[in-house]
């Protein structure tokens, strides 16, 4: 998925303005101003488009599980510089406090169903033998399930 696509679903199912979103990129040491989020949410065919890096999205991620969970003792989390789907679809799965059950039935109400097996090989190390990518339409359809989860 695009990561501009990505930030626009989880910032407007959580009705989040535009001051709230810098807020929580800084939440993960990361300064977007307004002028960049403007342009973040443009259209990819129009000229003021700037494309969401990997390393900016893992930021707003880290910064909206502490959003969501509050700060974890110690050192905060480091934004990763490259992201897969599989990294993102568990920062939403730890950001939203989620267990497998809670993903599986979010998932099924965006009509997709996975066993806890399936779920697991997500969230695995990639050097696991069971370690599955996930694909866009996985993490966009957990998207969706979140959406209608939390707006009916």
């Amino acid at each position: 998925m695009i990561n501009n696509d990505i930030l626009r679903r989880i910032t407007t199912l959580l009705d989040f303005d535009d001051a709230k979103i810098c807020s929580v990129f800084k939440l993960n040491a990361c300064e977007i101003t307004t002028e960049q989020l403007v342009s973040f949410f443009t259209e990819k065919d129009e000229e003021a488009y700037i494309e969401l890096l990997d390393v900016e999205l893992a930021s707003f991620l880290n910064g909206l599980i502490v959003e969501k969970r509050g700060a974890k003792e110690g050192p905060q989390a480091v934004a990763e510089t490259v992201l897969s789907n599989n990294a993102i679809f568990n920062k939403l799965k730890i950001a939203f406090s989620l267990h497998a059950d809670e993903v599986i039935d979010t998932l099924e109400l965006a009509e997709l169903s996975l066993t806890k097996y399936e779920l697991s090989a997500f969230f695995r190390s990639v050097n696991n033998k069971h370690y599955r990518d996930c694909s866009d339409e996985v993490l966009s359809t957990f998207i969706k399930g979140l959406k209608i989860k939390l707006q009916g």
